[in-house]
């Protein structure tokens, strides 16, 4: 379904993003690491938005899986608050990016391996109609002019 392949193709250029920030990190840039994280702060906050609004809302319309979208819903809460809260200049700070960027890559396998094959075989037609409204609200931002 392409709204879900969509959303995959988010998923490994924010992935992309984490190994530009984890490199940044490792050769001691904190400024290129800040930078880029910005970047795939705006890109994920997007990407969450098409998810909860579409994929994530149409599913718990469903009755399905609510409970595992739930738990994705609150990590994203989450990410949103702990990256809002990174100190560049902190002692710390690389260590708690690599924490951040391991759970993210670890909540990006929760939703390709479970939750989008879920979806793929399980929302009846108003689900994707929700899904497909959500996705033209706001397009990708693999699509969008301004980023590329």
């Amino acid at each position: 379904m392409e709204p879900i392949a969509e959303l995959m193709d988010e998923h490994f250029v924010l992935l992309d993003l984490a190994g530009d920030v984890r490199r940044a990190l490792v050769a001691d840039d904190r400024s290129r690491a800040v930078q880029v994280l910005e970047v795939l702060a705006d890109r994920l906050d997007r990407h969450v938005g098409r998810e909860e609004r579409g994929v994530f809302a149409a599913l718990k319309e469903q009755g399905d899986f609510a409970d595992a979208v739930e738990d994705l819903e609150s990590e994203h809460v989450s990410f949103d608050q702990r990256l809002s809260s990174l100190d560049p200049a902190g002692e710390s700070f690389a260590r708690d990016m690599a924490a951040l960027l391991d759970e993210l890559r670890e909540h990006i396998d929760k939703e390709n391996l479970g939750v989008f094959p879920v979806a793929v075989v399980s929302l009846g037609a108003s689900g994707w109609e929700m899904v497909g409204r959500a996705h033209d609200g706001e397009p990708s931002f693999l699509t969008d002019p301004a980023l590329t």
